[in-house]
């Protein structure tokens, strides 16, 4: 069994993510879940989980239940170690310092050396509410999100979505080595840099020539040697077979900044049944639900979230099946 520290604050969302590197993701406290297993390779793609621990023990969230349970645990470890403590979320009010003290005195204790700059081995110590997880680290999600946001691109337009999120939409849709990800509203690209940076082979069409030609500068310059073509093309008539794809997603344009606001729900309504022409996935995104849409071009909501932007914006996501 696995711990998942979870980053964000929207835990649902974030374990859906986990769940397209992770088996049977359940929620266990605030910014935490547990997964039968994990895939260590897909884990260091996500964007909203952090780390993935192998659970050693559960306590109660006092350091001196936690200190009990490590002292009699069954340590399947060799070489150096250090602990690392943190209060989840701030919910459990955990003396962390003092957690590390305590649980590497055990562990020295029990014949381990510590080395705090550069262990073999992490145990993490993950106070959450009422409870605490002991866990030796397996894997860590690779961060650097920042080096990709929307101002430092090549090509930029206001309102752009952020790596983070593009990056979660597109391991939800299943983007990885192997798999094709289509965006038929692709903007400046952010969706479709994301799922190439994990592999995916990404397409994308734009009904504005100056988004498409932008999208493709963008994915130039992050994919390099990655498979990606883009094209103006009208998202209700995709110049593609019929399941050309794995998955598409896109997100809608927003009523208020549309250009074509009275005809905002037949666009939407015709890419959602061109897209169930092409794929058997996919995940759309908008400032309103769609999801009654969706089902009326025959897909099937395997899940939805709200994710509040500021105070006038909230996202809508479905996922669809």
């Amino acid at each position: 069994m696995y711990a998942l520290e979870l980053g964000g604050e929207d835990d649902p969302f974030a374990a859906r993510e986990a769940a397209s590197a992770a088996s049977e993701v359940e929620p266990l406290a605030s910014g935490l879940a547990l997964a039968d297993g994990i895939d260590p390779e897909r884990l260091s793609s996500l964007a909203f989980t952090l780390r993935a621990s192998r659970v050693l023990a559960r306590t109660d969230g006092t350091i001196e239940s936690a200190r009990g349970e490590l002292a009699n645990a069954e340590l399947d470890r060799e070489g150096t170690v250090a602990v690392r403590a943190r209060d989840v979320r701030r919910t459990a009010d955990v003396d962390t310092q003092l957690a590390e003290r305590r649980l590497g005195g055990v562990l020295t204790d029990r014949g381990y050396a510590v080395d705090l700059d550069d262990p073999d081995h992490e145990l993490r110590a993950l106070f959450a509410d009422d409870s605490c997880t002991l866990g030796w680290l397996t894997a860590e999600s690779e961060r650097g999100f920042g080096a990709r946001a929307p101002t430092k691109k090549p090509f930029f337009q206001p309102g752009s979505m952020s790596p983070l999120l593009a990056r979660a939409l597109a391991n939800i849709a299943g983007a990885r080595p192997g798999t094709t990800i289509v965006d038929p509203m692709c903007g400046t690209g952010g969706v479709l840099v994301e799922a190439g940076l994990v592999g995916a082979r990404v397409v994308g069409f734009d009904a504005q020539s100056k988004m498409a030609r932008g999208a493709a500068t963008n994915l130039d310059h992050f994919l390099d040697e990655h498979e990606f073509a883009t094209a103006r093309a009208d998202a209700t008539c995709l110049p593609l077979r019929d399941d050309a794809a794995d998955a598409v997603v896109f997100d809608a344009p927003y009523g208020r900044q549309s250009k074509i606001e009275g005809e905002l729900d037949a666009v939407v309504s015709g890419a959602l049944a061109e897209a169930r022409r092409i794929a058997a996935r996919a995940v759309i995104v908008g400032d309103r639900s769609w999801t009654a849409e969706a089902r009326a071009a025959g897909w099937s909501v395997e899940d939805s979230f709200e994710r509040r932007v500021h105070r006038s914006l909230v996202r809508h996501i479905a996922v669809l099946g």
